[in-house]
């Protein structure tokens, strides 16, 4: 089930598939952007789109469409900056 994204939400306030992530105290994702080169993190990102894009309808229980549509989200606020 994918999770449906408004206008007003960030990447970085939602989360597909769990909520592991936020219950961390930062998530995994703003570590590797404050650690990596912008190019490095940009790969990352594209990287996890091929990914689920590839893997999708492959692995059962997953949403790996709404999984690769927020990975999209991100990389697009990271490239408008």
């Amino acid at each position: 089930m994918s999770e449906d994204v408004t206008l007003y939400d960030s990447a970085d306030k939602r989360q597909v598939g769990g909520s592991y992530y936020k219950t961390m105290g930062v998530q995994p994702w703003i570590v590797m952007e404050s650690l990596l080169t912008r190019e490095e993190f940009i790969g990352f990102l594209k990287g996890n789109i091929i990914k689920y894009a590839m893997r999708t309808g492959l692995k059962a229980g997953t949403d790996d469409p709404g999984k690769l549509r927020h990975y999209q989200q991100k990389l697009d606020e990271v490239l408008k900056g």
